[in-house]
This record gives structure tokens, sequence and C-alpha cells, in this order.
């Protein structure tokens, strides 16, 4: 795909593929020791805790750290703690914080409402200078450096691979500690995927779903609320599963579907449907990484990898799709870069 027009989100998103092999081996000590923490303590439990496209890597965190680790994931409510100040039990949780600007009330007041519980944090954060580094038992710097735009783009890719190593230590999976080897050199492959159909399709729409299932299901969450901020679109994010359960039914005749497949199990499900979406007439766009001939190319990789690589495609796509719309993908309306919710 070609761009002549140089907006910061296309600049960033495509700076992700360049800074990953530095964060990775910056946080690799850290990782390791947090794997002694989790190998001697045994946490009962891990609880995210997160807003917004953060909140969607937590989504990711909790199928990775559920498979390849084993230890149930659960996403705090923020305003427990800061709206109605309830008490809390939390010996021998495992708090995982994931903050681009770190400066959130409501996420600070829920760490240290789990801190006075009990629970040990570690923190995967963009800015190291925040209230939220200052909390972390353990610090994840993801290095994304500034990102001006207001849509986050390398501060979400590199916020999954920092998951994705810690999981791959915690789960001593040395198949996908090979993987993130070969992330950096993969995501500027995913970034110059040709999306075009997605742009076209998408160009006059008002209302569209997003699927993903498992692995995928965070970056389908991403996808929808990019389409939103950056494109003025109507989007919604479903597993394939939770689909099925009524928002189906309005799925009918040229209606569009974005969905990402891995080429795992959880893809079949969502490639199944799709299938089904076809069926009805609707405007299936999929990405599947099983190569078995999805609209949108996608690279197959270690089943955990493939959705950093898909989200990498989809934003350069979506940028596009901004501007095609005639909006300025960088500066949406009403919006603003740090978002401090109480």
């Amino acid at each position: 795909m070609t761009n002549s027009i140089g907006t910061l989100m296309l600049a960033e998103a495509g700076e992700a593929s360049a800074r990953v092999a530095d964060t990775l081996a910056r946080n690799a000590p850290t990782a390791a020791a947090l794997a002694r923490h989790v190998a001697e303590v045994k946490p009962a439990a891990i609880v995210t805790c997160a807003r917004g496209s953060s909140d969607h890597a937590a989504t990711f965190a909790k199928y990775v750290l559920e498979t390849l680790v084993g230890i149930p994931v659960s996403s705090a409510a923020p305003s427990v703690a800061s709206v109605y100040a309830a008490p809390l039990r939390a010996e021998g949780v495992l708090m995982i914080a994931i903050s681009q600007s770190g400066r959130s009330p409501d996420l600070l007041a829920t760490i240290d409402r789990y801190r006075a519980a009990g629970a040990k944090v570690a923190v995967i954060v963009n800015d190291e200078a925040s209230p939220m580094a200052t909390r972390a038992d353990w610090l994840f710097p993801i290095g994304a450096g500034p990102e001006r735009s207001v849509a986050a783009t390398k501060s979400f890719i590199l916020s999954l691979a920092v998951i994705a190593e810690i999981a791959a230590v915690l789960g001593k999976d040395a198949s996908l500690g090979e993987a993130l080897d070969q992330l950096p050199a993969q995501l500027a492959a995913a970034f110059d995927l040709d999306w075009t159909p997605l742009t076209s399709t998408l160009a006059d729409a008002t209302n569209l779903f997003v699927l993903g299932r498992g692995y995928g299901l965070g970056i389908a969450q991403e996808a929808a609320l990019k389409l939103k901020e950056t494109c003025a679109l109507h989007a919604e994010a479903f597993s394939s599963a939770e689909v099925r359960h009524g928002p189906m039914a309005i799925v009918g005749d040229r209606f569009p579907v974005i969905a990402f497949a891995g080429s795992g199990h959880d893809g079949d499900d969502v490639r199944s449907a799709m299938g089904d979406f076809a069926g009805r007439g609707a405007c299936p766009l999929l990405a599947d990484a099983s190569g078995s001939g999805g609209t949108l190319p996608a690279i197959a990789a270690h089943p955990v990898i493939e959705p950093i690589l898909m989200i990498q495609s989809f934003y350069r796509a979506a940028e596009a799709l901004a501007r095609t719309r005639g909006l300025d993908p960088d500066s949406p309306p009403h919006l603003r870069k740090v978002t401090e919710t109480r």
C-alpha cells in the first residue's frame, strides 16, 4: 500500500517494528524476575487494570496467560475503587496494570486499593515517569516513545509484545520466545500488506461488526475502537461465539463484517461465522492467517503472534480509510490524547 500523506498515525504505527526488539530485550530481566515470583508464590489469580486500548491489550493478556500459564485472569472494575471505595481482599493476587500515560486517576486508585489489600503489581506503561510507574513491583516500559496522534498504535502493539514476552517466560514456552525474535521483521512485513479492500468496502459504511475469538478478541475490540475514533464508523466488536447469541440477527444483505482469524482452532470458529454471514449476503472482510483465502492478507506465525501482526496491518488500512472518508485520523473530534477518568 502506498500513502503520500504523512499523518502521525501512519508514521507512528510504522515505528513499532523498529522499537520492539529493544523493548523485549530491555524487559527480559524483569520478566524473569516476575517468573521467579510466580513460581515461588503461585498466585491464585491475575487481575488486569486498564482502560481504552490498554484494556483491549488486557483482553489479549487474559487469553495468553490463561492458556500458557494456567492462572485465571479477570479484569478489575476501576469504579469499585474510584467511585464506591469498596474494600477488597487481594492476598496472593498479581495485578497487571497497562497504560500508555500511566496517569488516569481511577486506575491509580485501583492499583492503590489492590496494593493495600495485599496484591503485587506489574506495570506495563509507556511513560516511565508516570505515577503508575512508581507503583510497580515490576516495571515493564514499552518504549514506544512519544505518540502524538490521538489514536494509539505503536503503544498498543508494543504492549501486546510485552504481554507475549511475559507469557512466554512465565509459561516456559520456548516456541513463543523464538517467535518473538521474528516479530520485528514480521511487523514490517505486515505493515506493507495490501488491505485496500477494507478501505474501498467501508468508504461509505455506517455500521459494522468486528469479530475475533481467543487470542484475536482483543484486536477485534481495538479495531472497533479505532474505526469509531478515526473513521466516525459505528463498529461493534464481538467474539465469534457471542455474535451468534442475538447480534447476528441484524447481519444481512451488504452488512459489513471485519474478522480476524488465526491459524488455530480459535480461527476455525471465526471462519465458520464469516461463512454464515457471507451466505446471508453480508460484506465479509476476513483476515485469515491460515491461508485459506481470506479477503485480507495475513501472515502465519505462532498463534499468539498472529493477532499482533494483523492489528499492524489494520492500523495502516484504518488510517487510509479515515482519509478516504475526509477525516483527520490524528485529531478526532471531542477526543484528546490522555483521558483521565475518575
